[in-house]
């Protein structure tokens, strides 16, 4: 005779029917109001040399979460520094990240981030092996914390330390993939809670969502000791894929990225705030997946994926299969962009402008010089 057992019962996740159905009513309380009140008013001027001499670089709308709302990239035609214009604001970030990276988004994105150990050991390695390894190390931007518990494979005698604005950073330290988890605005901690307490600061795919990359920067040199190590990896909005692809150039990832920085523009800064400059990479940071990605924002602009909580209502039976039968005729074009990708571009990254993104790895030398702001 069986026994049941008197241990609760975990409750089922819900599905993701469920859980759309009820953020709907909370983004459609948001969206009832416009989209406009999610943005600062349009720059006149370059948020990084203050020319005025700025052109259209592209329009674009969301094609990862479909969320309402039209997105401008300007481009600055004296310092090349590309930015969002007009940028969103507090609110509008609020919005069109809820849901990507945490909530809806944290499994998706989670084991995406999970399955790129091999890119996240040769981050770590930036230095000789045979240096003195890092004592303390803060990861800025760290989400989930996937590269700093890879990062401890490299230097196991390390502490790691992750800083984030999201809930990610909570449960990377409940998982133990980071020694310290730091919520909150880099800028605002460095200037005591973090002062002079790393020998490594790394932003990894950071910058371009800062609202102010030069304040970053500057609480890098902050969290740093003499002799420190900061790395950086961003897009390059230099790849010659960015202007052949326009709005379907993957690392566009319209609303979210708000500032692109030509390596020209990153290495003089840098230099004025003391840093030397010791390294620049262009082959291996390069994530070669631009045909691919544009093939995918191309289908999703024809027919966006899915039920979202920003529909007023989940799509008919009738859409569904319009966008299955998209998908099954996109699949040859996918193979082939993948392809194309992997045994064309990767080999060529690094050459000319074909590498989407670069990395810098800085070591602080002198005291900071007064800069422009």
């Amino acid at each position: 005779m069986s026994r049941t057992s008197d241990a609760p019962r975990t409750p089922a996740k819900p599905s993701r029917a469920e859980t759309v159905a009820a953020l709907r009513p909370r983004y459609q309380a948001d969206l009832a109001r416009g989209t406009g009140r999610f943005f600062e008013p349009r720059r006149t001027d370059c948020p990084w040399c203050g020319s005025t001499r700025l052109k259209r670089r592209l329009r674009t709308r969301d094609r990862y979460q479909s969320k309402p709302g039209r997105f401008a990239l300007d481009a600055c035609a004296d310092c090349r520094h590309v930015f969002q214009n007009p940028r969103l604001n507090g609110d509008g970030l609020e919005f069109y990240y809820r849901d990507f990276y945490d909530g809806m988004g944290e499994i998706e994105l989670g084991n995406l981030f999970a399955g790129r150990d091999k890119v996240y050991r040769r981050r770590a390695m930036f230095q000789d092996p045979s240096a003195e390894p890092p004592k303390t190390w803060l990861d800025v931007g760290t989400g989930h914390g996937h590269f700093p518990a890879v990062a401890r494979t490299v230097f196991p005698g390390t502490r790691f330390d992750g800083l984030d604005f999201t809930d990610g950073v909570d449960l990377a330290e409940r998982t133990g993939r980071i020694d310290r988890g730091i919520r909150g605005s880099f800028p605002e901690l460095a200037e005591e809670r973090l002062a002079g307490g790393y020998d490594v600061v790394s932003m990894f795919h950071y910058l371009e969502h800062s609202t102010d990359p030069r304040d970053e920067l500057r609480a890098a040199r902050r969290a740093l000791r003499p002799g420190g190590h900061l790395l950086i990896e961003v897009p390059d909005p230099e790849c010659w894929f960015a202007r052949l692809l326009g709005r379907f150039w993957l690392p566009w990832l319209q609303p979210q990225h708000l500032h692109f920085l030509p390596v020209a523009n990153l290495r003089k800064e840098l230099d004025a705030l003391g840093f030397t400059v010791i390294a620049e990479e262009h082959r291996e940071p390069s994530d070669t997946v631009d045909l691919l990605g544009a093939v995918w924002l191309s289908v999703n602009a024809v027919i966006p994926p899915d039920d979202a909580p920003s529909l007023p209502r989940p799509p008919g039976r009738a859409r569904w299969l319009l966008r299955c039968a998209l998908l099954l005729a996109a699949v040859p074009v996918l193979i082939l962009a993948t392809t194309l990708d992997r045994l064309l571009l990767k080999p060529l990254a690094g050459r000319g402008k074909i590498s989407n993104a670069y990395r810098v790895v800085a070591r602080c030398d002198a005291p900071a010089r007064p800069g422009p702001r």
